[in-house]
């Protein structure tokens, strides 16, 4: 797992990159996001989805998922 210090600060993150600071399957990333538990993705193109840093730092944080 990635520590939190590795986390960018802005930018954005493709699912296999959030999932490396938010360890869960991929099919519970996409439930969660769904149910609104995960923060929304954003589309980058027709076949690139992404996620903010900020979103993901915050869920981390918000949750002391990651004490590193």
């Amino acid at each position: 797992m990635t520590t939190l210090t590795q986390l960018p600060s802005t930018g954005f993150l493709r699912l296999h990159q959030v999932l490396e600071y938010y360890p869960v399957s991929r099919s519970t990333w996409w439930a969660g996001v769904k149910s609104g538990r995960y923060p929304q993705s954003v589309k980058l193109g027709p076949r690139m989805t992404a996620w903010k840093a900020e979103d993901i730092r915050a869920l981390i944080e918000s949750q002391n998922f990651n004490k590193g």
